[in-house]
């Protein structure tokens, strides 16, 4: 392994102060989500995307809205409904005329050009209105009309998902499930949370998010996170859990007849990153094996889904992730 410098070292435990001022701010705000802020902040260490998803009334958006304003991040929200279309998320050209009486076109931006995108109740909107995110999240840019708008930096969308069987609501497509880095699952908070909540947003004030860093620290610390060395036992971590469990390469016998298909190899590059920002948040300065554990619910479900017979037979993929992450223990 590496070995770090002072200055990283110093560096590294800059951000860790600063990352605990954060958290500590968002549990002011948010009650008995301890565990879900932490991947949330994992994922933006990670320059990452992630897909919150739970019932509604459980704080989803307003988790995200404080966030971005505690970051220092520009924000804006979609709002998905059925009838939103492409051109709503990206902008479109209009024809522009010029005191002169030159005619030309124009592009006005749509919401997706900011820093913090919140697609508010994602799964609403169509499959083809849902697809219009897929080249921004990767690439961080759109196309219209043939030219490229590069999107501000940093760029993270944060999208928020009733359950699928809910009424009125459409599966995002497997190409977007791999470009959010994790899928968070929120839950009720327990009943000390909740009454902490009770009192703290019925009363005449609340507690307003400030902002504790910018947008540049961000980017600085995003950084950072991709400098650190990650050892060899570590690295292999990965490899054997990502590589058990795709049904075609696998060892595994539940893994084989359960799975229609497994993680790609975007996966592996999420847990590596995630892996890091993950040491950081927990004041170490390299990543472990435990990390790897840690977020693999988080980072492979989203990218794993089960065939007939296994929903047939009342298979779960948290029941095949446990049984992957044995094979690291």
């Amino acid at each position: 392994m590496v070995k770090k410098s002072s200055k990283e070292i110093k560096a590294i435990e800059k951000l860790n102060i600063d990352l605990a001022k954060v958290r500590n701010h968002v549990k002011e705000i948010i009650f008995g989500q301890d565990e879900v802020i932490d991947k949330i902040i994992i994922s933006l260490l990670s320059g990452g995307h992630t897909l919150l998803v739970g019932l509604p009334g459980l704080a989803k958006t307003r988790l995200v809205r404080s966030l971005g304003t505690i970051m220092g991040l520009t924000r804006k929200r979609i709002q998905f409904t059925p009838d939103l279309m492409p051109t709503d998320i990206l902008g479109s050209e209009i024809l522009e005329e010029s005191i002169k009486g030159k005619r030309g076109f124009k592009f006005i931006e749509g919401p997706v050009f900011s820093q913090f995108l919140l697609a508010d109740e994602i799964n609403r909107a169509s499959p083809r209105t849902q697809s219009a995110l897929l080249q921004a999240m990767q690439e961080r840019r759109v196309t219209i009309a043939g030219k490229n708008y590069d999107l501000p930096e940093p760029f993270h969308v944060l999208a928020t998902q009733n359950p699928i069987e809910q009424e009125g609501t459409y599966p995002l497509p497997e190409a977007q499930l791999d470009r959010f880095l994790m899928q968070v699952n929120i839950t009720y908070a327990n009943k000390e949370a909740e009454k902490q909540m009770l009192i703290a947003t019925t009363g005449i004030e609340e507690i307003k998010p400030k902002k504790l860093i910018t947008a540049k620290q961000l980017i600085t610390a995003q950084n950072l996170i991709r400098s650190i060395p990650v050892g060899e036992q570590v690295i292999e971590a990965i490899l054997t859990l990502v590589t058990s469990a795709r049904p075609e390469t696998s060892k595994i016998k539940s893994v084989k007849n359960s799975l229609a298909w497994g993680p790609g190899p975007r996966s592996s590059q999420a847990m590596m990153i995630a892996c890091r920002s993950r040491a950081v948040l927990q004041g170490r300065l390299s990543p472990s094996v435990d990390d790897v554990i840690a977020l693999a619910e988080p980072i492979l479900k989203h990218r794993m889904n089960l065939n007939y017979s296994a929903r047939a037979d009342g298979n779960s993929l948290n029941k095949i992730i446990d049984e992957l992450t044995k094979l690291l223990k």
